[in-house]
């Protein structure tokens, strides 16, 4: 306060010296870009990490399995996202006493590396088919190691611990060698083989992707209703008709080999009865439709009038055979078109009945293949051509349209639809064509379309019963392992339940060079794997010591078939694992594997009777992704999943609500983020924030959390203040404490169980909500605001001032362990400041037992009430204040009345005064006068201000009629007149 503030006669003495302000260095402000990494430079020096483990050793084991970034680029704030998500809770899980082990891992193969290197080869004018491929794999490896690098120290600036020191990669050898043997795995049991099905094909990236691979964009397609004519097994009106389909893909036209139609829809003849004389469709066509859909379907084709004749029955259709809309135009398409009852059939688009080109479709490929031996019987021939090759061109199988392009190796449409269509139309079978938007794969990584091209790939079987796997498929042993895997949150499980019951079978070939091979041997002239327990063992005995470049070593694999086989005997096979299927196996050389991670080793998987956890945590979209891939790569070596738990969390937008990209400007950078504030402030927003839905973030959000921020760092800064003048072993017995102090230590020990289960369920936005709330509001905003008078003013001997000191103690070591998992630094930071030491941290603390009889649920409800007035008192008084009628609360005197007699007699026994920080209070029965202040949601109290009577004192500022009643004293309360007293007993003289 300034001179002109001090009461008369305050001037001969400063009190100031005399009260027990708050001390401590714990600065106001955080300045979090600075402190940071002066922690992460400590906890470095002082093995914070070898320190956690060694306070773990023999506690139960929870794991959390990194998911591998891929190390091909900076961080993003999906990345930091996750990787904070994951930390508080391994944090958390360390607190609540369990080995929390946690190696960060890198996906380290496949084309998120490989293109980088090709786009680098194509800004220089190289081509990369003509590197050597040992050569460009290197230059992948260096790649890969760079980013693995710099993703580490980012990692690490966000507060992430971990064995940063000994972190997995796919690329290292012991991994590479672990990826071959699982590999092999599936090859020994019968689970892997070559075959040629429709899969996704990259144009642009020249490989197949797996659905994990792709992402759906809206794209405008060529859309066409093709007419076929029946050739066999009609009815008189029905040889004249003609079977309609429709199509978004014209170009697969060529690779027509059947139509499908369901028994479950109606379908009807039906005849045109009015067109214009220029029109596709003429009057008096007859046409088969299914009848939900004729009225489309002729306004599509510009009809303007039709009538329906017949019912068209299953069985007719069962028998007929078509013409395909190309024959006797083109050569080359004179062969029969089977009709194929599909369940995949509806009426709810198109024509009821489907254009089915087995190399160019999941459902035409299996509807296909299901009809094989009827097709055979038949005399048809059930092969199915390959009429798209690697770079997008039509081939040969599609006579007329050899070298027509249905992309370009920019993933650009080619000429292929503009071929067929006027093909279509030159043959008269075209009966509409237009344009459809509409949703359609592409690859995530060049960000262009792909097509379904039928080419030999390497496939594991979903359905196939597997002898280890107690002749059950891999489909039924991987939902099983579902049901055994608890979800976070619940829906996860129905989420990737679907995905599995309906996936084909899993396609983990890939036609590149960066990547583990597939090690396997064909007998020339058959499709049968060399199942060879010691060339196996030869081949991981190489990649243990080379990596996987001695695959590529030799060109015949010679030094791995020999000697007990000639190599002239056997296809050594070229192509390299599915990425996904890397990913999938980290399970294996991470926590299988002590001799690479000691620390993780002996863990009993809880439903092998152990209590060890093992945790997957990753983004929603990985259901498809890691999830899916280790759940199956795990359930068909060892049957079962390699994970007890599986925690997903949504995607982060801007805030709008809309998806993150440069060109919209919207990108939140969390470097920036952490230059500007901090990463505690970035960890706050994600333990905040409900992970489970998708997350937004922006300057404003950021500034939001900033804030709350402030107001804990100020709850710990206050306590560490008042904590200066606490002197340990002065503790006071529960029973004897005043009730306010017995209230916080209630709520603590509420605390300590909600906070236990709301980390124990990974529930970390309750965690904050719990924390904030307890700190800003039942600590900062009343029992600091009530304390300080006593924790400044009162005599040194005061038991309320020692209460007070030993139950702030206590909640500042809660306080600060509670939030160590979230604000990592900031709390390491208070803790030191609270406990110097060389090589302390709180984050080698546990959870703290707190005493269950400190829970008093009759003094809580009790001083509920009490807070209940009380708000009516603060509220009265911020009027008189905003009003300059007071200053501050000390110079009030309010008459409170209160008519509710339950809310009156909690005020029994307590100095209300005090709670309310006013001079005085006087309580009275009753409803009050019609102009005192109320609350609507506080009945039955209301308060009249009034000043209060006296002088103020010079040290407490309180107002009283008793200050100068002790003359060695004259301008304080008596109180004060006691506390300078014993101040000046204590220091030898009057300061």
């Amino acid at each position: 306060m300034t001179d002109s503030e001090k009461p008369a006669g305050a001037a001969a003495r400063d009190y100031s010296k005399t009260l027990f302000l708050p001390q401590t260095d714990f600065p106001m402000r955080a300045g979090l870009p600075v402190r940071e990494p002066l922690l992460l430079d400590r906890w470095a020096a002082t093995d914070l990490y070898g320190q956690i483990r060694a306070k773990a050793a023999g506690q139960p084991k929870f794991v959390l399995h990194d998911g591998p970034p891929y190390a091909n680029g900076n961080i993003h704030i999906g990345t930091a996202l996750n990787k904070i998500l994951k930390d508080v809770i391994v944090r958390a899980q360390g607190a609540l006493g369990y080995d929390a082990n946690y190696v960060p891992g890198w996906d380290c193969h496949g084309l998120p590396i490989e293109w980088k290197i090709e786009e680098a080869y194509r800004a220089k004018g190289r081509n990369k088919d003509s590197v050597p491929v040992l050569e460009f794999r290197q230059e992948c490896r260096a790649f890969a190691g760079q980013w693995l690098d710099t993703q580490r120290g980012e990692f690490k600036r966000l507060g992430v611990t971990g064995d940063w020191d000994h972190p997995y990669a796919t690329m290292t050898f012991p991994a590479e060698a672990t990826i071959a043997r699982e590999l092999m795995t599936f090859a020994t049991t019968g689970q892997l083989y070559r075959g040629s099905k429709p899969v996704m094909w990259s144009v642009v990236e020249k490989t197949a992707l797996a659905e994990a691979e792709v992402e759906y964009e809206d794209v405008v397609s060529d859309t066409i209703f093709a007419a076929f004519r029946p050739t066999a097994g009609a009815a008189d009106d029905l040889a004249s008709a003609r079977v309609v389909i429709w199509t978004t893909t014209p170009w697969t036209i060529p690779g027509n080999r059947a139509v499908a139609y369901s028994k479950r829809v109606a379908y009807g003849l039906f005849r045109v009865t009015a067109a214009a004389e220029d029109n596709w469709a003429k009057v008096g066509d007859l046409y088969v439709l299914a009848d939900t859909l004729a009225a489309s379907v002729f306004a599509a084709a510009r009809v303007e009038g039709f009538e329906r004749v017949r019912d068209v029955t299953a069985v007719e259709l069962a028998g007929l055979t078509l013409a395909h809309p190309l024959a006797g135009h083109v050569p080359g398409y004179d062969f029969a078109v089977p009709l194929l009852d599909g369940d995949h059939v509806t009426d709810e688009a198109g024509t009821g009945f489907v254009h089915t080109a087995p190399g160019h479709g999941r459902e035409d490929f299996e509807v296909w293949m299901a009809n094989g031996r009827a097709l055979a019987e038949r005399g048809i021939d059930t092969r199915i051509p390959y009429t798209v090759d690697a770079d997008g061109a039509l081939t040969e199988d599609a006579p007329g349209f050899t070298g027509k392009l249905v992309l370009n190796h920019k993933g650009e449409k080619g000429d292929a639809n503009k071929a067929v269509i006027a093909a279509l139309t030159e043959a008269g079978t075209l009966v509409a064509r237009g344009t459809l938007k509409h949703s359609y794969p592409h690859s995530w990584r060049s960000k262009k379309p792909v097509i379904f091209r039928n080419t030999p790939q390497w496939f594991i079987a979903m359905d196939k019963p597997v002898e280890t796997l107690g002749n059950r498929t891999l489909r039924e042993t991987a939902l099983q392992a579902i049901e055994d895997t608890r979800w976070v949150p619940p829906q996860g499980k129905n989420r990737i339940n679907g995905m599995v019951g309906n996936r084909p079978d899993w396609v983990v070939s890939r036609q590149r060079a960066w990547g583990v091979p597939i090690t396997v041997f064909v007998k020339r002239g058959t499709h049968e794997v060399l199942r060879d327990a010691a060339v196996n063992a030869r081949i991981v005995a190489a990649f243990e010591a080379e990596g996987a470049d001695a695959w590529f070593t030799d060109a015949d694999g010679a030094r791995f078939l020999a000697p007990d086989y000639d190599p002239a005997d056997y296809e050594k096979v070229t192509d390299v694992l599915d990425v996904w299927f890397d990913s999938g196996s980290t399970h294996a050389f991470v926590l299988d594997d002590p001799e690479q991670f000691p620390g993780l080793s002996g863990v009993v998987r809880k439903r092998d009777g152990g209590g060890d956890t093992v945790m997957y945590l990753e983004g929603s979209d990985q259901h498809r992704g890691w999830f899916q891939s280790s759940l199956l790569e795990s359930s068909g070596t060892r049957g079962r999943a390699p994970y007890d738990i599986v925690l997903t969390h949504g995607f982060v937008l801007d805030p709008k609500g809309l998806k993150m990209s440069k060109s919209k400007g919207n990108v939140v950078a969390p470097q920036n983020i952490i230059k500007d504030s901090g990463a505690d402030i970035l960890r706050l927003w994600v333990a905040a924030s409900d992970y489970t839905d998708d997350l937004r973030i922006g300057p404003e959000i950021i500034k939001t959390f900033a804030e709350t921020y402030r107001k804990l760092r100020n709850s710990l800064r206050w306590m560490l203040g008042s904590l200066a003048h606490f002197e340990p072993g002065t503790e006071i017995p529960h029973a004897e404490l005043p009730e306010l102090e017995r209230l916080i230590r209630h709520r603590l020990a509420e605390l300590d169980g909600e906070i236990r289960d709301a980390y124990a369920s990974f529930d970390l936005k309750r965690v904050v909500a719990l924390l904030n709330g307890f700190m800003t509001g039942d600590l900062s905003a009343f029992y600091f605001d009530v304390r300080k008078d006593a924790l400044y003013c009162d005599p040194i001997s005061s038991r309320v001032r020692r209460a007070a000191l030993q139950v702030i103690d206590e909640t500042f070591t809660r306080c600060t362990i509670w939030l160590s998992p979230v604000l990592a630094f900031t709390a390491e930071e208070a803790w030191l400041d609270r406990y110097p030491s060389e090589t302390g941290s709180v984050h080698l603390q546990t959870l703290p037992e707190t005493p269950s009889a400190w829970r008093d649920e009759a003094l809580a409800a009790r001083w509920q009430k009490i807070r209940r007035v009380r708000r009516v008192v603060t509220g009265a008084l911020e009027i008189e204040r905003a009003a300059k009628r007071i200053g501050a609360s000390l110079e009030a005197a309010p008459v409170v009345h209160v008519a509710d007699a339950d809310l009156r007699a909690a005020l029994d026994g307590i100095d209300f005064a005090e709670v309310c920080i006013t001079s005085a209070i006087r309580v009275e029965a009753g409803e009050g006068p019609e102009q005192a202040f109320r609350l609507d949601d506080v009945r039955g109290v209301a308060v009249v201000p009034a000043l209060a009577e006296g002088r103020k004192c010079a040290r407490s500022w309180r107002v009283s009629p008793e200050v100068g009643t002790d003359e060695a004293y004259p301008d304080v309360t008596p109180r004060d007149a006691k506390a300078l007293r014993e101040w000046d007993a204590a220091h030898g003289a009057a300061a």
